[in-house]
């Protein structure tokens, strides 16, 4: 079972690397990797949940940054 879990991981962490590119990591590895272990324990899809958690993940990431963006403009603008 821990096998398992740790060859769920490295194929997660692998997909996930091979799918993102550096400049477009921002949140996917966080993703890949809570996504792969939901997957994983809601009946073996690690793959699939690593994926999905990649997509969350960057999506987040771009609000964040996004907002972030945002706030650096309006303080400029005072």
């Amino acid at each position: 079972m821990k096998t398992r879990l740790i060859r769920t991981a490295l194929i997660a962490t692998t997909l996930a690397l091979a799918t993102a590119g550096t400049a477009n990591a921002a949140g996917c590895l966080k993703g890949a990797v809570v996504g792969g272990v939901a997957g994983h324990y809601a009946g073996h899809h690690a793959v699939v949940g690593a994926v999905g958690g990649c997509m969350v993940g960057r999506h987040l990431a771009k609000q964040h940054a996004q907002q972030q963006a945002e706030q650096r403009q309006a303080a400029r603008a005072q």
